[in-house]
This record gives C-alpha cells, sequence and structure tokens, in this order.
C-alpha cells in the first residue's frame, strides 16, 4: 500500500479523526489502529494527539477519562456538535478540492481519456445507426 507524505496526512488527518469519531467516541491508540487498518500506517502518536488537543481546543472534540482495566485510565474522544457541523462543512470543501487536484494533476491523460471515450461513443453510435439501418 502506499505511504502517504506526512504532510497530507498532517492536512487530512483532522478531517479523518473527525469522521472516525462520528460513529462514535474512541480513545487514542484506536484511533492510530483504525488510521494504519484504512491505510494512513504512518500516523504516529507524535500527530494523533496534538491534532486531537487542536480539535478539542476548537470546540470540535470533547474528552471524558475513563479508569482502566489493570492499567492507566483512557482519553476519550468523542464528536460535539460544532464537530459534526465542521465535518459536514470541511468533507464538501475536501471534494470540491479533491475534485480540482483531480482535474489538474491529470494534465494530458484526461484529454486522452476524453478522445478514447468519445471515439468509443462514436462507434458505438455508428454501429447502431447501421444495424437499424440493415433491420429496419
Amino acid at each position: 500500500m502506499t505511504e502517504f507524505s506526512s504532510a497530507w496526512l498532517r492536512a487530512a488527518l483532522p478531517l479523518c479523526l473527525l469522521g472516525m469519531l462520528e460513529r462514535g467516541e474512541s480513545y487514542g491508540y484506536a484511533l492510530l489502529q483504525e488510521l494504519s487498518a484504512a491505510g494512513l500506517s504512518n500516523a504516529k502518536p507524535a500527530t494523533l494527539y496534538p491534532a486531537l488537543t487542536r480539535l478539542e481546543e476548537e470546540g470540535a472534540v470533547d474528552i471524558r477519562w475513563s479508569a482502566g482495566e489493570g492499567g492507566p485510565g483512557r482519553k476519550y474522544y468523542s464528536l460535539t456538535e460544532a464537530g459534526r457541523t465542521r465535518l459536514a462543512v470541511e468533507y464538501s470543501a475536501w471534494r470540491d478540492f479533491d475534485g480540482v487536484v483531480t482535474a489538474l494533476a491529470e494534465g494530458d491523460r484526461a484529454s486522452t481519456a476524453d478522445v478514447a471515450d468519445t471515439a468509443t461513443a462514436e462507434t458505438a453510435d455508428t454501429a447502431d445507426t447501421a444495424a437499424t439501418a440493415e433491420h429496419g
């Protein structure tokens, strides 16, 4: 699997965390495991915890401490209403941004694909017209 640049990870991590926490509260280690399972294996505690702290300071995430089972307590993170609103707004903006970047990054590949698609469609139309004329 592709390892994404640390700059991309830092930029996308808050949005990913908001989306993950929309499914329910979680704690740091479990979030790291989920990020890794999703393909962001280069996410590290030194990146995760500051992002969670910023989200909490910005009011997007609440924190709850819970006693640990035979060990130290755990800090659980959950999404606030402000976090849900932020997720909706930022996810929409991300989709728009992705579309712009994709369109720009495709370069000549996009126009080559468009030409191939047009040629295939024209060939199909010609074949349909010929078949109709032959049987009609």
